[in-house]
């Protein structure tokens, strides 16, 4: 669509105040940023969308680590500093379906405002991803899996990490309740009553940083609610990880299927 394309350059800030300017005048403008330049238009974001309540869907491309493009490119901020803006819904699908459907929600008439949806580098995980078009529900969870010993809340793509670990450890009789949150504004807190009340161990699952993040809600809206409940965060942890594969990075950092999966096991052991 060369007629509906606008390359504006190595220039972030730009980027995102023209396409308020196109939002302002009735067009519908997805602008397309990697996260780590997404953190360079942050004020504009704010003032220039946010701020005026204009229809902009931001595609945040190379969300979480990016591996070989080392620290300069890793997409550890978007998730928290999207979150805490007013009126932005912050989401991440877990797949290319998901991805597609978020997609198109976010251009619907009903939706009013800014939407962002972040997404990582690298290839997919389902090769038959041209499916019909399907509204999410903003703000609402999917259950991927149902189970009794403890309850898992990712977001974005590290669910299917998740998804490996849960079969791996059903093979040892344990049990995982896993929820694909897919936003972290407004997050589902309707699940999160059901999760809190009824699992004394959970885990949330996120390739952001934890300061801040998808895990800090989760924390905060137990906090908010008076929940006693112990909360163990997967994600980011707080320093700048340096250059590698996407695997061995996500190694690094605890949270691939292994690491998920030797998480739940502490988590459960003492108990049993």
């Amino acid at each position: 669509m060369p007629d509906r394309t606008f390359d504006v350059g190595i220039a972030e800030q730009h980027a995102v105040t023209f396409s308020a300017g196109l939002a302002s005048d009735g067009l519908l403008p997805f602008c397309n940023i990697y996260s780590t330049f997404m953190q360079r238009a942050y004020d504009q974001v704010v003032h220039d969308v946010a701020l005026q309540g204009l229809k902009v869907v931001f595609c945040i491309d190379r969300g979480g680590l990016v591996g070989t493009d080392g620290a300069t490119h890793h997409g550890f901020f978007d998730l928290a500093f999207m979150r805490n803006i007013p009126g932005m819904i912050t989401s991440a699908p877990m797949d290319e379906v998901e991805l597609r459907n978020m997609m198109y929600t976010a251009q619907l008439d009903k939706i009013k405002g800014p939407f962002s949806i972040r997404y990582p580098r690298g290839t997919g995980v389902i090769c038959d991803w041209q499916q019909p078009f399907a509204e999410i529900p903003v703000g609402k969870a999917r259950l991927i899996s149902d189970g009794k010993d403890i309850a898992v809340l990712s977001i974005g793509h590290p669910g299917n990490f998740v998804v490996g670990a849960a079969e791996q450890l059903r093979e040892k009789g344990i049990s995982v309740k896993h929820y694909d949150m897919r936003f972290a504004n407004p997050i589902d807190e309707e699940v999160l009553h059901e999760v809190v009340m009824n699992f004394k161990n959970i885990i949330t699952v996120e390739d952001g940083v934890l300061k801040g993040g998808f895990g800090g809600a989760v924390l905060e809206f137990a906090g908010d609610n008076g929940y006693a409940v112990k909360i163990k965060r997967m994600g980011i942890p707080d320093y700048f990880v340096e250059h590698g594969s996407q695997q061995e990075l996500w190694h690094e950092c605890g949270y691939d299927a292994e690491g998920i999966r030797s998480a739940i096991e502490e988590a459960l052991g003492s108990r049993r």
